[in-house]
């Protein structure tokens, strides 16, 4: 995947006809919360059972790709997130792209959920360079539910992410790409292979370690998990301290999630060594958007030459009361 251009004028035109028919932005999603919860099903472009791999390749269009997985956490208050990133889906492309903040970009969304209680845990999109990445957002099922034991089943992601993509990026040019996790909890206290034989296909039949699945995924990419203000645990000191024991300084705490794309953008541009903080906040005021203070908040602590260094999980967590 990863063919074609993206077009503003194609994005604008898709939303104004939507709204003068009276279509829903996330049509499936309201489609399917109209059926009995026992049908509820992934869209089949979002399925991960049974999917080899989702890859992301240098073509003639594109000859040096940059892919960037976006996941988000779909249960409870944060299903307000994936809507609020694709009202400004364009604003993020322009950045990466005519902003040069990577070359080539290649963009793959997917939903985090509970695989204890939810019946679509995990939805998983495939990268695309042009308005398809609209669209597969689009096509997220915004479930709503989780399990409320301040856990959701981000491992389960990682673990997809670590063992079901491919990257030429890597591959050709040993660069990881980017993934940033949006979410408000923690992760399961590990990885239930009954969840990974249900839910992605894998015939695995044993737990496996929370720490080394992360350490997994680590390897072939930039791993980020944002944290909004205005869900459940924001302010939660065992979520964050959670996080940080996974990432370190990896873990960014954004008080406005209307500038989830505006963060996005200027992160990758400062691991891509494009620009550095004050310059990408620069261009934020540019842009006019009025995010560059709480994104600048936010990447205070990656500014620093010590958190921009590629990340090494540690050998575990720093106990087990920190996890669910």
């Amino acid at each position: 995947m990863g063919s074609g251009y993206w077009s503003d004028d194609a994005y604008r035109a898709a939303a104004t006809f939507r709204a003068r028919t009276g279509s829903a932005d996330f049509a499936y999603s309201a489609s399917t919360k109209a059926r009995p919860v026992s049908e509820w099903t992934a869209h089949p472009d979002l399925d991960p059972k049974g999917v080899g791999v989702r890859e992301s390749r240098d073509n003639d269009e594109h000859p040096r790709s940059t892919p960037i997985v976006v996941m988000f956490d779909v249960t409870g208050s944060m299903g307000s997130v994936p809507v609020a990133m694709q009202k400004q889906l364009s604003q993020l492309h322009g950045l990466l792209l005519r902003k040069d903040y990577a070359t080539d970009p290649q963009i793959m969304f997917g939903a985090i959920g509970d695989a204890e209680t939810d019946y679509v845990p995990l939805q998983v999109g495939q990268f695309e360079s042009d308005n398809r990445m609209d669209d597969q957002l689009r096509n997220i099922l915004l479930e709503g539910n989780g399990g409320g034991q301040k856990s959701e089943s981000y491992e389960l992601a990682a673990y997809f992410l670590a063992r079901h993509t491919a990257t030429d990026a890597w591959e050709k040019r040993g660069r990881k790409g980017y993934v940033f996790l949006i979410g408000d909890e923690m992760n399961k206290r590990k990885l239930r292979s009954r969840h990974i034989r249900e839910v992605i296909g894998d015939e695995v039949h044993r737990d496996l370690d929370l720490a080394s699945i992360y350490r997994e995924l680590q390897e072939r990419w930039e791993v980020f998990y944002i944290l909004p203000r205005q869900t459940s645990y924001y302010d939660d000191p065992q979520v964050r301290g959670h996080w940080r024991d996974i990432l370190g300084e990896r873990v960014l705490f954004l008080e406005d999630p209307n500038a989830v794309c505006d963060l996005i953008a200027v992160t990758v541009g400062m691991l891509e060594d494009v620009v550095d903080l004050e310059d990408g906040l620069t261009d934020l005021d540019d842009l006019g958007v009025g995010t560059s203070v709480v994104v600048g908040k936010a990447l205070a602590p990656l500014s620093t030459g010590a958190a921009r260094v590629p990340s090494r999980p540690p050998a575990g967590l720093s106990g087990p009361d920190d996890l669910l």
